[in-house]
């Protein structure tokens, strides 16, 4: 099933959910996809100062990597199209209004905002209003 590319209709389906842990994103100097696979990130990007991780925080405690935040995840359980246009904007602008930030990764089925854990709650009040 292909996913819906229609703003109005993602945004009246948007259905946020708040996913339980805290998750923290991390950094390994000189490292390369698949390293640190033995801490079971949740997503990983290589970069050209390094391999950025997303991780639990429980994990980055364990391998004594440091992190600068704590985030909550929350899951737009619609099913977006990697080709729709505007929800990451919407989501982001709306949430941007009340003073939250958003890291938005998109996978294929859903979209996810990993907000600061102290605003998460606020937040998916905002999502649930959009």
């Amino acid at each position: 099933m292909a996913g819906e590319e229609d703003l109005n209709m993602l945004l009246a389906q948007l259905n946020p959910r708040l996913l339980a842990g805290d998750f923290v994103f991390c950094t390994i100097e000189k490292a390369q996809y698949g390293d640190s696979a033995d801490l079971q990130p949740i997503a990983s990007y290589q970069e050209e100062e390094g391999l950025s991780l997303l991780l639990s925080k429980g994990a980055a405690d364990v391998a004594g990597l440091a992190y600068e935040s704590v985030f909550s995840c929350i899951s737009l359980m619609v099913h977006s199209s990697l080709d729709a246009v505007g929800l990451t904007a919407a989501v982001s602008r709306r949430l941007a209004a009340h003073g939250i930030s958003a890291n938005m990764i998109a996978a294929y089925y859903h979209d996810h905002v990993y907000v600061p854990k102290d605003k998460a709650q606020l937040a998916m009040q905002v999502l649930a209003a959009l």
